[in-house]
Protein backbone atom coordinates (compact mmCIF):
# COMPACT_ATOMS: atom_id res chain seq x y z
CA UNK A 1 0.00 0.00 0.00
CA UNK A 2 0.97 3.59 -0.89
CA UNK A 3 0.65 6.74 0.97
CA UNK A 4 1.03 9.99 -0.49
CA UNK A 5 4.24 12.05 2.02
CA UNK A 6 2.92 15.40 3.15
CA UNK A 7 6.41 17.71 3.43
CA UNK A 8 6.58 20.75 4.96
CA UNK A 9 9.95 22.97 4.03
CA UNK A 10 11.77 24.00 6.46
CA UNK A 11 13.68 27.94 7.02
CA UNK A 12 16.98 25.73 5.06
CA UNK A 13 17.30 24.28 1.42
CA UNK A 14 16.31 21.10 1.44
CA UNK A 15 15.64 18.19 -1.29
CA UNK A 16 12.20 18.21 -2.64
CA UNK A 17 10.34 15.46 -0.92
CA UNK A 18 7.11 16.62 -2.15
CA UNK A 19 6.89 13.53 -4.76
CA UNK A 20 8.04 10.78 -2.68
CA UNK A 21 5.62 7.90 -1.93
CA UNK A 22 5.97 5.86 1.20
CA UNK A 23 5.56 2.33 1.28
CA UNK A 24 3.80 0.60 4.43
CA UNK A 25 6.03 -2.80 4.62
CA UNK A 26 4.56 -4.65 8.07
CA UNK A 27 1.35 -4.58 9.61
CA UNK A 28 -0.54 -5.57 12.36
CA UNK A 29 2.21 -4.11 15.00
CA UNK A 30 1.96 -3.83 18.65
CA UNK A 31 4.64 -0.99 18.88
CA UNK A 32 7.75 -1.22 16.52
CA UNK A 33 10.87 0.10 17.34
CA UNK A 34 14.65 -0.45 16.91
CA UNK A 35 15.04 -0.47 13.12
CA UNK A 36 18.37 -1.40 11.98
CA UNK A 37 19.76 -2.07 8.62
CA UNK A 38 21.65 -5.42 8.29
CA UNK A 39 25.30 -5.63 6.28
CA UNK A 40 23.68 -8.68 4.64
CA UNK A 41 20.87 -6.87 2.92
CA UNK A 42 17.80 -7.08 4.70
CA UNK A 43 16.21 -5.00 7.73
CA UNK A 44 15.46 -6.37 11.59
CA UNK A 45 13.04 -4.27 13.78
CA UNK A 46 11.57 -4.82 17.22
CA UNK A 47 7.64 -5.34 18.31
CA UNK A 48 8.38 -4.79 21.48
CA UNK A 49 5.31 -5.71 22.99
CA UNK A 50 5.47 -9.17 22.12
CA UNK A 51 9.26 -9.48 22.38
CA UNK A 52 9.63 -10.57 18.49
CA UNK A 53 12.22 -9.46 16.29
CA UNK A 54 11.02 -9.15 12.71
CA UNK A 55 13.60 -9.51 9.53
CA UNK A 56 11.95 -7.35 6.53
CA UNK A 57 13.87 -9.04 3.58
CA UNK A 58 13.53 -6.44 0.17
CA UNK A 59 11.14 -8.14 -2.27
CA UNK A 60 9.92 -10.82 -0.24
CA UNK A 61 8.60 -9.19 2.98
CA UNK A 62 8.12 -9.31 6.42
CA UNK A 63 8.66 -12.31 8.60
CA UNK A 64 8.93 -12.77 12.41
CA UNK A 65 12.45 -13.66 12.83
CA UNK A 66 12.83 -14.42 16.73
CA UNK A 67 11.25 -14.03 20.01
CA UNK A 68 13.60 -12.80 22.35
CA UNK A 69 11.70 -12.85 26.30
CA UNK A 70 14.23 -10.25 27.41
CA UNK A 71 12.09 -7.76 25.71
CA UNK A 72 13.82 -6.94 22.59
CA UNK A 73 13.83 -2.48 21.85
CA UNK A 74 16.74 -1.04 20.19
CA UNK A 75 19.13 -2.62 17.64
CA UNK A 76 22.08 -1.94 15.81
CA UNK A 77 24.40 -4.08 13.68
CA UNK A 78 28.63 -3.79 13.34
CA UNK A 79 29.78 -4.82 10.17
CA UNK A 80 30.87 -8.21 10.54
CA UNK A 81 26.86 -8.22 10.97
CA UNK A 82 26.57 -8.73 14.77
CA UNK A 83 23.21 -7.84 16.30
CA UNK A 84 23.18 -5.42 19.42
CA UNK A 85 20.10 -5.10 21.14
CA UNK A 86 18.51 -3.44 24.41
CA UNK A 87 16.53 -5.94 26.38
CA UNK A 88 14.39 -3.89 28.40
CA UNK A 89 12.56 -6.34 30.25
CA UNK A 90 16.06 -8.23 30.97
CA UNK A 91 17.39 -4.68 31.74
CA UNK A 92 21.09 -5.95 29.63
CA UNK A 93 22.72 -5.13 25.98
CA UNK A 94 23.13 -8.43 24.19
CA UNK A 95 25.03 -9.21 21.10
CA UNK A 96 23.64 -12.13 18.69
CA UNK A 97 26.84 -13.59 16.33
CA UNK A 98 25.74 -14.94 13.15
CA UNK A 99 25.47 -18.60 14.59
CA UNK A 100 22.79 -17.50 16.75
CA UNK A 101 24.92 -17.47 19.78
CA UNK A 102 24.04 -15.04 22.74
CA UNK A 103 26.59 -13.02 24.41
CA UNK A 104 25.55 -10.62 27.55
CA UNK A 105 27.66 -7.41 27.02
CA UNK A 106 26.10 -5.16 30.12
CA UNK A 107 23.82 -5.95 32.53
CA UNK A 108 24.54 -3.78 35.59
CA UNK A 109 26.46 -0.36 36.12
CA UNK A 110 28.26 -0.28 39.58
CA UNK A 111 26.41 -3.13 40.43
CA UNK A 112 23.12 -1.96 39.84
CA UNK A 113 20.73 -3.13 37.11
CA UNK A 114 20.21 -1.06 34.38
CA UNK A 115 16.30 0.94 33.83
CA UNK A 116 15.74 -0.63 30.87
CA UNK A 117 18.17 -0.12 27.62
CA UNK A 118 16.32 1.42 25.01
CA UNK A 119 18.47 2.23 21.46
CA UNK A 120 22.34 1.54 20.82
CA UNK A 121 24.54 2.87 18.50
CA UNK A 122 28.24 1.49 17.53
CA UNK A 123 30.93 3.27 16.04
CA UNK A 124 33.04 1.61 13.49
CA UNK A 125 35.90 1.06 15.86
CA UNK A 126 33.78 -0.87 17.98
CA UNK A 127 32.67 1.65 20.91
CA UNK A 128 29.25 0.99 21.67
CA UNK A 129 26.91 3.86 23.35
CA UNK A 130 23.16 3.14 24.79
CA UNK A 131 20.68 4.84 26.22
CA UNK A 132 18.58 3.47 29.35
CA UNK A 133 15.46 5.56 30.73
CA UNK A 134 12.28 4.00 31.97
CA UNK A 135 8.94 4.62 30.66
CA UNK A 136 5.22 3.43 32.65
CA UNK A 137 6.10 0.79 34.88
CA UNK A 138 9.66 0.70 34.27
CA UNK A 139 10.19 3.38 36.78
CA UNK A 140 8.79 1.05 39.36
CA UNK A 141 11.51 -1.19 39.21
CA UNK A 142 14.39 1.05 39.10
CA UNK A 143 17.96 0.66 40.73
CA UNK A 144 19.64 3.63 39.36
CA UNK A 145 19.17 7.49 40.72
CA UNK A 146 19.54 8.72 37.51
CA UNK A 147 18.55 8.05 33.42
CA UNK A 148 22.08 7.36 31.73
CA UNK A 149 23.79 7.24 28.52
CA UNK A 150 26.75 4.51 28.53
CA UNK A 151 29.78 3.74 27.02
CA UNK A 152 31.19 -0.03 26.29
CA UNK A 153 34.12 0.19 25.47
CA UNK A 154 35.83 -2.50 23.00
CA UNK A 155 37.63 -4.02 26.40
CA UNK A 156 34.26 -4.30 27.85
CA UNK A 157 34.50 -1.67 30.71
CA UNK A 158 30.59 0.51 31.31
CA UNK A 159 31.11 3.97 31.90
CA UNK A 160 28.35 6.83 32.02
CA UNK A 161 28.44 9.05 29.58
CA UNK A 162 25.26 10.62 31.23
CA UNK A 163 23.25 11.34 34.09
CA UNK A 164 20.51 12.70 33.72
CA UNK A 165 16.96 14.06 35.44
CA UNK A 166 15.26 13.57 32.50
CA UNK A 167 14.78 10.67 29.69
CA UNK A 168 17.52 9.65 27.27
CA UNK A 169 15.86 8.00 24.10
CA UNK A 170 17.09 7.74 20.23
CA UNK A 171 20.89 7.58 19.72
CA UNK A 172 23.31 8.24 17.05
CA UNK A 173 26.45 9.24 15.91
CA UNK A 174 27.55 12.08 12.95
CA UNK A 175 29.45 10.94 10.36
CA UNK A 176 32.91 10.68 11.50
CA UNK A 177 31.90 9.37 14.69
CA UNK A 178 33.03 12.02 16.34
CA UNK A 179 30.26 13.34 17.98
CA UNK A 180 27.33 11.33 19.81
CA UNK A 181 24.19 12.66 19.40
CA UNK A 182 20.86 11.82 21.93
CA UNK A 183 17.41 12.96 21.86
CA UNK A 184 16.51 13.65 25.37
CA UNK A 185 12.28 12.74 25.27
CA UNK A 186 11.20 14.86 28.33
CA UNK A 187 12.99 18.15 27.51
CA UNK A 188 12.30 17.43 23.81
CA UNK A 189 15.57 18.57 22.68
CA UNK A 190 18.54 16.54 20.94
CA UNK A 191 21.94 17.25 23.38
CA UNK A 192 25.42 16.11 21.79
CA UNK A 193 28.82 15.31 23.17
CA UNK A 194 32.48 15.20 21.77
CA UNK A 195 33.91 11.56 21.33
CA UNK A 196 37.91 11.48 21.31
CA UNK A 197 39.34 8.61 19.96
CA UNK A 198 39.22 6.63 22.59
CA UNK A 199 35.58 6.98 22.63
CA UNK A 200 35.80 9.02 25.82
CA UNK A 201 32.79 11.76 25.67
CA UNK A 202 32.90 15.43 26.66
CA UNK A 203 31.45 18.61 25.87
CA UNK A 204 27.68 17.97 26.62
CA UNK A 205 25.27 20.61 24.71
CA UNK A 206 22.12 21.21 23.39
CA UNK A 207 22.05 21.24 19.14
CA UNK A 208 17.81 21.14 18.85
CA UNK A 209 15.31 22.86 20.76
CA UNK A 210 11.42 22.82 20.98
CA UNK A 211 10.95 19.83 18.89
CA UNK A 212 7.30 19.84 18.00
CA UNK A 213 6.63 16.33 19.50
CA UNK A 214 8.35 13.63 21.69
CA UNK A 215 11.37 12.78 19.65
CA UNK A 216 12.67 9.60 20.05
CA UNK A 217 15.05 7.80 17.40
CA UNK A 218 17.18 9.54 15.36
CA UNK A 219 19.75 9.16 12.63
CA UNK A 220 22.63 11.05 10.79
CA UNK A 221 23.02 10.96 6.29
CA UNK A 222 26.15 11.81 5.35
CA UNK A 223 26.30 15.50 5.14
CA UNK A 224 25.78 15.23 8.97
CA UNK A 225 22.06 16.44 8.99
CA UNK A 226 20.10 14.80 11.76
CA UNK A 227 16.52 12.83 11.15
CA UNK A 228 14.12 12.69 14.37
CA UNK A 229 11.32 10.87 14.82
CA UNK A 230 9.00 12.40 16.90
CA UNK A 231 5.72 14.27 15.95
CA UNK A 232 6.92 13.98 12.29
CA UNK A 233 10.08 12.86 11.01
CA UNK A 234 11.97 15.96 11.51
CA UNK A 235 15.61 16.83 9.39
CA UNK A 236 17.85 19.49 10.83
CA UNK A 237 21.01 21.09 9.99
CA UNK A 238 24.08 20.06 12.29
CA UNK A 239 23.72 23.53 13.55
CA UNK A 240 19.99 23.14 14.75
CA UNK A 241 18.13 24.02 11.92
CA UNK A 242 14.88 22.81 10.68
CA UNK A 243 15.21 21.60 7.09
CA UNK A 244 12.44 19.88 6.51
CA UNK A 245 9.63 17.26 7.79
CA UNK A 246 7.60 14.46 6.51
CA UNK A 247 4.48 13.18 7.89
CA UNK A 248 3.07 9.91 8.67
CA UNK A 249 -0.36 8.51 9.28
CA UNK A 250 0.81 7.69 12.80
CA UNK A 251 3.18 8.63 14.90
CA UNK A 252 6.69 7.44 13.96
CA UNK A 253 9.00 6.23 16.93
CA UNK A 254 12.57 5.22 15.67
CA UNK A 255 14.03 5.70 11.92
CA UNK A 256 17.39 3.63 9.86
CA UNK A 257 18.26 4.34 6.61
CA UNK A 258 18.96 1.10 4.40
CA UNK A 259 19.53 -0.83 1.19
CA UNK A 260 22.48 -1.13 -0.35
CA UNK A 261 23.13 2.52 -1.42
CA UNK A 262 21.47 3.98 2.43
CA UNK A 263 19.09 5.97 0.22
CA UNK A 264 16.08 4.15 1.59
CA UNK A 265 14.66 5.33 5.07
CA UNK A 266 12.81 3.00 7.11
CA UNK A 267 10.89 4.24 9.57
CA UNK A 268 9.29 2.24 12.48
CA UNK A 269 6.02 3.53 14.17
CA UNK A 270 3.29 2.27 16.73
CA UNK A 271 1.61 -0.55 14.37
CA UNK A 272 3.52 -0.40 10.78
CA UNK A 273 7.26 0.27 9.51
CA UNK A 274 7.26 2.41 6.18
CA UNK A 275 9.76 2.48 3.58
CA UNK A 276 10.34 5.94 1.77
CA UNK A 277 12.68 6.45 -1.62
CA UNK A 278 14.65 9.63 -0.72
CA UNK A 279 17.70 9.81 -2.78
CA UNK A 280 19.66 11.16 0.33
CA UNK A 281 22.35 8.74 1.92
CA UNK A 282 22.76 8.17 5.05
CA UNK A 283 25.85 7.79 7.44
CA UNK A 284 27.53 4.67 7.14
CA UNK A 285 28.21 5.49 11.17
CA UNK A 286 25.12 4.20 11.83
CA UNK A 287 23.81 1.95 9.29
CA UNK A 288 26.33 -0.98 9.38
CA UNK A 289 27.48 -2.13 5.47
CA UNK A 290 30.43 -3.58 4.25
CA UNK A 291 31.83 -0.61 2.14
Amino acid sequence: MYLCAAVLSGAAAAQDFSNVKVERIAVGLHYADGPAWSPDGFLTFSDTVTNKLHKFIPGKGDTEAAEIPGGPNGNAYDSLGRLYTCEFRERRITRTAKNGKVEVLAARFEGKRFNAPNDIAIRRDGHIYFTDPAFGNQQDSKELDFYGVFHITPKGEVEAVAKWKTRPNGIALSPNGRILYVSDSDARVVRAFDLDRAGAASGERVVIEKIAGVPGGLRTDEKGNLWVAAKTVSVFSPQGQLITQLELSETPTNLTFGDPDLETLFITARTAVYRVRIGVKGSSQNSSTQN
